[in-house]
């Protein structure tokens, strides 16, 4: 009985053998399970604000007029964008599969450096020692190019790195640590050890990836120059447009059944199995995705940014991005996106304003969220929904 009354819970309704749908109802029913009106009204209000208002503001008023939107506050929101990915992809699955990842720093780097070893390709010959090798190459005095940047002078072959590696690492650590059956605590240390071993490697001169300065000095991509506003709005508009579509697709997958056995594990995972679902599979897949929308984040980033280098991959920066979801609320999407987009732009105005506070403003912030907001800023707006409905 007990097997039979989660199966219900966890399977959708039967159709009816003779549906009276049309075409327009069934889509209206799809979208319905998404989100209800006011949940498109919001997304609505955002995607002409970041996808419409901003990019106007940005390039019709004058530069001396109050309306106008510099460039470097484009960038910027670029970058929050990026960030707002990487909490997306966190949420998938420490919100909803209860896995907690103190490592996703490294998936968002390794896309990030796939991506910036295209742009150093693309630049051979115009660096400062006027060589095919990249400078700190010839700085190194390395002879020749190492086998693995062979390829990544093609934009298609460093965009499927930039997916797959942070995929493939990612799918392997899975599934040897979820076949193994390590949770909780341990997974999140393994994890942390992960980015720490990975940091420490892309640090070495040897590695033929920059060393801790990384990989930056970037002059184009896909034949337009990164220094152009109108290159940086077109990084801009399609993180904006790659966010969006990222968001309804995890939206979708938590909405459904996968979702549903995602939760219903991270509540009860061994009575899942008696139910005779895979909870390997599951978490698996959940866990691929998350990495391989970091490793986009991160090829995202790179060319708005400028630079990428092993501090991305340092503890500190994965669990940074694990207060972004709390800050928000874990175990709804748009919480992770709210919480990127409120930490890093008070890190952005603090670290100037006040650098000496920020380390303590953060650390702060946590323990007040931890203690007193379980679920985050969003559990103070459904708290606040609720009081006017009463």
């Amino acid at each position: 009985m007990a097997e039979d009354s989660l199966s219900a819970r966890l399977l959708p309704a039967a159709p009816p053998s003779e549906p009276s749908w049309t075409k327009w109802d069934s889509l209206s029913a799809g979208l319905s399970r998404l989100h209800g009106p006011t949940g498109w009204t919001v997304i609505l209000s955002l995607v002409l604000l970041f996808g419409v208002a901003i990019p106007l503001l940005n390039r019709l008023p004058a530069a001396d007029s109050a309306w106008h939107i510099p460039d470097y506050l484009v960038t910027l929101f670029g970058k929050f964008l990026c960030y707002a990915l990487v909490a997306l992809a966190l949420d998938l699955i420490w919100g909803f599969a209860g896995i907690l990842s103190l490592g996703h720093g490294v998936f968002f780097a390794l896309g990030g450096y796939a991506m910036g070893m295209h742009l150093m390709r693309t630049m051979a010959g115009e660096g400062v020692y006027r060589s095919e090798l990249p400078d700190f190459m010839v700085f190194l005095n390395w002879k020749e190019m190492p086998w693995f940047w062979h390829g990544f002078e093609h934009f298609g072959y460093a965009l499927s790195m930039a997916l797959l590696v942070p995929g493939l690492l990612a799918f392997v650590f899975g599934f040897f640590a979820f076949r193994s059956r390590i949770k909780g605590v341990y997974f999140s240390i393994i994890t942390q050890a992960l980015t720490y071993a990975l940091m420490l490697l892309f640090f070495r001169n040897e590695t033929g990836l920059g060393g801790n300065n990384g990989l930056t000095d970037f002059k184009r991509i896909l034949g337009f120059s990164l220094q152009e506003p109108s290159t940086r709005l077109g990084l801009y508009l399609l993180t904006a447009f790659l966010l969006l579509l990222s968001y309804l697709l995890c939206r979708y997958l938590v909405n459904a059944r996968f979702g549903r056995v995602l939760t219903a594990i991270c509540d009860a995972e061994s009575r899942i199995m008696f139910c005779g679902y895979d909870s390997l599979h599951y978490k698996l897949f959940a866990w691929t995705l998350s990495a391989v929308l970091c490793g986009l984040a991160g090829a995202l980033y790179v060319p708005q940014v400028g630079i990428i280098n092993p501090s991305e991959m340092a503890p500190a920066a994965s669990i940074e991005m694990i207060i972004w979801v709390a800050v928000g609320g874990r175990g709804a999407l748009y919480g992770a996106l709210l919480g990127a987009g409120v930490i890093n732009g008070a890190k952005s105005w603090l670290t100037v304003a006040f650098p000496e506070i920020w380390l303590f403003f953060l650390g702060g912030l946590f323990i007040v969220v931890t203690l007193f907001m379980p679920r985050g800023l969003i559990g103070l707006l459904d708290l606040r929904r609720r009081r006017k409905t009463a």
